[in-house]
C-alpha cells in the first residue's frame, strides 16, 4: 500500500487541503499551507538569486510572495491538473517575480511591512556552497527542493528513536543512506557500537527501508495522489544525483 494510502483513498494530505481551500471552506488550510512554505520556501530563494536577483531583492521576493500566497488567498489560481506543490510555488513565483519587475521598484522599497520568519543568512549560506557553475535557476530550484524533502524524511527516521540507545545507533547509520564519500567500515562501526558487524548491516538494511518509507511520506505531503509520489521521487532523486 502507498503511503497515505488506506482503504484505496489516498488521505488529506497539507497541499491536498491547500488545494480544497480554493473551492471549499476547510478551517485546516491556512495553517497547512503557511507549514508547507515554511518548510519549502529556501529552494524559492534560491531560484531567485540564480536567475540574477541580489540578496536584498531575492528576500523582499520571497517574503512577499508567500504573504501574498497566504493572505490573498492565491492558492485559488493552483491548476489541479498539475497536482504537485513543487510545480505551483514554481510558477507562481516565476509570474509573481514578473510583476514586480513591472512595477515601479519605489513601490516595494523596504520589501514587506509584515515579514515571516524565515533565516535568509543561512539560506544564502547554504545557496553559495550549492552552486555549481551548469546549473540553471530550475535545477537549484529542484535541488534545493529535494535536498530539503530528504533531510525532512530523515528527521522523520531520528523522531521514531524512542530511547538513547537507539537514536545513537540510528546516528552512527545515518550517513550510510545519502553518503556518497568514504565511510568508516561495517566491522570499525561495530567495534565502535558494541555490536556485530552483521547487525550493523541489518541496521542499515532496515534504516534505508523506512528512510525510503519516510521520503514516500514527506513527497505524499506535496502532490494530489498517490500515482505521483513515485514519479515525484525519481524526479527529485535525479535533481540530487545531476
Amino acid at each position: 500500500m502507498s503511503p497515505g494510502a488506506a482503504g484505496g483513498r489516498f488521505a488529506s494530505t497539507r497541499w491536498t487541503m491547500v488545494n480544497a481551500a480554493g473551492r471549499e471552506s476547510d478551517p485546516h488550510a491556512a495553517a497547512a499551507l503557511e507549514e508547507l512554505c515554511q518548510s519549502y520556501w529556501p529552494p524559492l530563494y534560491s531560484y531567485l538569486r540564480r536567475r540574477g536577483h541580489d540578496a536584498a531583492d531575492a528576500q523582499d521576493l520571497t517574503q512577499g510572495f508567500f504573504l501574498r500566497l497566504i493572505e490573498r488567498g492565491d492558492i485559488r489560481a493552483a491548476d489541479p491538473a498539475r497536482g504537485r506543490f513543487r510545480g505551483f510555488l514554481l510558477t507562481a513565483l516565476k509570474r509573481y517575480a514578473i510583476n514586480e519587475h513591472e512595477r515601479a521598484t519605489a513601490a516595494r522599497r523596504g520589501g514587506p511591512k509584515v515579514r515571516l520568519t524565515l533565516d535568509f543568512d543561512q539560506a544564502e549560506r547554504t545557496y553559495a556552497l550549492d552552486m555549481r557553475e551548469q546549473d540553471t535557476p530550475d535545477r537549484v530550484f529542484d535541488r534545493k527542493w529535494a535536498g530539503i524533502a530528504i533531510d525532512r524524511a530523515i528527521q522523520r527516521v531520528r523522531d521514531e528513536c524512542v530511547d538513547a540507545r537507539q537514536a545513537a545507533v540510528t546516528e552512527r547509520l545515518l550517513p550510510y543512506l545519502t553518503h556518497a564519500g568514504e565511510l568508516p567500515s561495517y566491522r570499525d562501526v561495530a567495534g565502535d557500537l558494541g555490536i556485530t558487524e552483521g547487525a550493523v548491516k541489518v541496521g542499515v538494511h532496515r534504516l534505508r527501508q523506512r528512510f525510503g518509507a519516510m521520503l514516500r511520506l514527506e513527497i505524499g505531503e506535496t502532490v494530489l495522489a498517490p500515482d505521483e509520489i513515485e514519479d515525484e521521487m525519481r524526479e527529485l532523486l535525479r535533481a540530487v544525483s545531476g
